[in-house]
Formats: C-alpha cells, sequence, structure tokens
C-alpha cells in the first residue's frame, strides 16, 4: 500500500486547506471530531510538536467502534511502519557506540546465516537496507510469518535468526542497489544485525538505548491493552470489525523491526522531538550523543532514481515546512491501524496522526488531521 500512499500524500502536502482561513482561535478537538464523525473511524487522535515544550495533544472518539470508553490523551496506538525510524535510529546510535560501522558488509554482520547467504546479499550495508536499496522483495516471507505466529513464546532472536537465513539465503528480487523497493524484510534483517552485535533481542534495545533514554514509558511492541477489559484502543479492520489484543491483532513479532511499536501520542512526539532538534545540532539520548551529521544521514534520500527514501523516511520539499521545505514523512498500518507524521526541518515542526482504523476512511481522516495541524501551525504563525 506504500506506493499509491506516497502518491496521495504527494498531492495533499502542497494543498491549501481551509482551516488556515481563520485567524480566530479554533477548537481543534471539535474539528479533529468532525473529521472523525464524518469519515466514521472509531477514534482520531493528533499532536502538533515543535522544537521545545510539550507537545500538544488532541484526541475524540472511543476505543471501540460501539463501545462507550471514551479514548483519552494517554491511551496508546500502534504506530505500523512509522517503526521504521526508529529502528534506523536505534541503528545510529549503536553507529555512535562503535558497535556498529554504516560500511559493514552484511556478510561479515552475520555470521549466523554464514555461507549460506545468497552472494549477491553479501556486500549490501545498513545503508542500504535502510533505504530499501537492497534488492530484498517487496513481499514477506508469507509461511515464515505464519509459522512465527504459531510459535509467540519461543525465543524471538532465534526466531529473527531464522527469518533473516530464510530472506538472504534466497536471491534478491533485483541487483542491490539498482532500484528503490519498499521491504519490510529488509528492516527486520537490519534489526538482526543489532541482536548479532549485541546478543540482545532488538525489543531490548529498543527500549534500552531509545525509548528510556527518551522518557517513552508507554512505548512498547504489538496491539496495546489487554483483552480482559476495553482498556486501550482496540484496531479495527477495513469493514470496522474490532481486533481484541491477542496474537491476531498484529503481525508476529519476528517483524517487529519494520513496524510492531505502539505508543502514546506524547511519547510518539518526543521521539519526533529528538529528529526536530537533531537536525539543528547534537543531540544527547542517554550516554550517546547523536551527532548533526548522523542526523543529515538520517533525513537523507538514498541518491539516484526511484522513490525519495532514506532511514525510514520520505524526503519531500514543502512550503509550509520553511526554508529549502524539506520534509520528512512516513505512515504507518498493520491493516488494523492507521497513523502518519510530517516533520518540517526548517521551522522545526511535527505532526503526528493516528487512528484505530484501517482504510480508505481512516487514510481520510488521518491525511485531513494532517493538514489542520499543520494550518494551526500556520496560524499561530502569523499571529
Amino acid at each position: 500500500m506504500y506506493r499509491p500512499l506516497l502518491t496521495l500524500l504527494l498531492s495533499l502536502g502542497v494543498a491549501r486547506t481551509s482551516f488556515a482561513q481563520d485567524t480566530a482561535q479554533p477548537d481543534i478537538t471539535a474539528l479533529i471530531e468532525a473529521i472523525r464523525a464524518e469519515a466514521g473511524v472509531p477514534a482520531l487522535g493528533g499532536a502538533l510538536v515543535t522544537l521545545e515544550g510539550e507537545p500538544e495533544v488532541w484526541v475524540t472518539g472511543t476505543r471501540r467502534a460501539g463501545g462507550t470508553e471514551k479514548v483519552t490523551v494517554d491511551d496508546v496506538w500502534h504506530l505500523g511502519s512509522c517503526t521504521k525510524s526508529m529502528t534506523a535510529t536505534l541503528l545510529a546510535l549503536m553507529v555512535e557506540r562503535g558497535q556498529l560501522s554504516w560500511d559493514a558488509l552484511l556478510g561479515d554482520m552475520l555470521p549466523d546465516v554464514g555461507e549460506d547467504m545468497d552472494l549477491e546479499y553479501t556486500d549490501v550495508t545498513l545503508v542500504e537496507l535502510l533505504c530499501h536499496r537492497a534488492g530484498v522483495p517487496g513481499s514477506p516471507k508469507a509461511a515464515l510469518l505464519a509459522e512465527a505466529r504459531m510459535k509467540p513464546n519461543e525465543y524471538i532472536l532465534g526466531q529473527r535468526s531464522t527469518y533473516a537465513h530464510a530472506v538472504l539465503s534466497n536471491p534478491p528480487g533485483h541487483p542491490p542497489r539498482t532500484k528503490f523497493e519498499y521491504a519490510n524484510d529488509g528492516f527486520v534483517v537490519a534489526g538482526h544485525v543489532a541482536e548479532i552485535a549485541t546478543g540482545k533481542p532488538w525489543e531490548a534495545l529498543m527500549q534500552e538505548l531509545l525509548f528510556q533514554p527518551l522518557d517513552m514509558a508507554s512505548a512498547g511492541f504489538g496491539a496495546p491493552g489487554s483483552a480482559a477489559k476495553c482498556d486501550q484502543p482496540r484496531g479495527h479492520r477495513e469493514d470496522g470489525t474490532p481486533v481484541e489484543p491477542g496474537p491476531l491483532a498484529d503481525n508476529p513479532p519476528v517483524i517487529g523491526p519494520a513496524g510492531t511499536v505502539c505508543a502514546s501520542l506524547a511519547d510518539w512526539a518526543k521521539y519526533v522531538q529528538l529528529h526536530l532538534r537533531g537536525a539543528r545540532g547534537d543531540v544527547k539520548v542517554g550516554e550517546i550523543t547523536l551527532s548533526r551529521d548522523t542526523f543529515a544521514r538520517l533525513h537523507s534520500a538514498y541518491p539516484g532514481e526511484g522513490d525519495p527514501y532514506g532511514f525510514g523516511w520520505v524526503v519531500q520539499e514543502h512550503p509550509w515546512a520553511g526554508g529549502d521545505g524539506t520534509t520528512l514523512w512516513h505512515n504507518g498500518s498493520n491493516t488494523m491501524w492507521y497513523c502518519a507524521t510530517w516533520l518540517g526541518l526548517e521551522n522545526g515542526i511535527g505532526v503526528l496522526v493516528t487512528t484505530n482504523r484501517y482504510g480508505a476512511a481512516a487514510r481520510t481522516a488521518t491525511e485531513q488531521a494532517l493538514q489542520l495541524l499543520v494550518a494551526e501551525h500556520e496560524r499561530r504563525a502569523k499571529k
């Protein structure tokens, strides 16, 4: 679903909206509620992030379609493929710490795959994996995913070793570095590289090096909440059917580095704020300093033909972002949730929107809410 959404957001990102016409103080919650009600999604939430201070968060709707439990600003949402830039940031932290190198070769980084690795993958680097240029096929290993779903208690590092072996022992879909192909499996392999370098699961590394230093207390993995009570939003399929937390409420954990993070809007905003700050200078994350040069790498598209993608971000230019207009965006969905974020690197503004339903209505609501929050930023800038 990535490519058509890219085309759609390219058109929406440059559009002027009616939200910016009125300079009076708007009721953002009411406007988001109007978008939610028209789209018919159970809940809709958004956040406006700046370089300093706490984000502003607005939510509306219910945790489950037809339910009475209202969503709150502290509720947790599934972020899908917006996980990808987080995995890239984790690897950047490990590069800064000297545990990994951007230029190290896959054949050297994954001895657990060993001689079974297809020769065309042996000189692939983390850069190519994180920019969808490694030649990894776009379709995930369906049989392995089904098998992993049946073994939820199996040690996750072992599962990812098996998965990476299956991906890399088969020929690439095309020669590495020759074209862009969006591939979840490439990020799974990249996450496994971090595991082999440390002996720790990707989940533990994400908590230790990224979430805990940023005080993202709500951040976790998989569908949030308990099946025993409606304590968190439920994901909903395209037909509006809610899915209770459990093995069927998310993709198997084995593909975590490609898209299983969940977090509250406020905690997701802390991560976005890290990238806004990093565009302007070095930033300390726990005991590790990510340099401005490292952020410049993370915010750059892979050179050459193909979609302008790099390290979990689509890189575009839009006037609302200020300066040269450099904008980062990504969307995410596990087919039960939908979210998206835009970052303006020059003006230091980020907007996040999420909903607990998948499908065309969810995408429309999210895109309208993103434009609403950008317009609200522009309204404030004119005061």
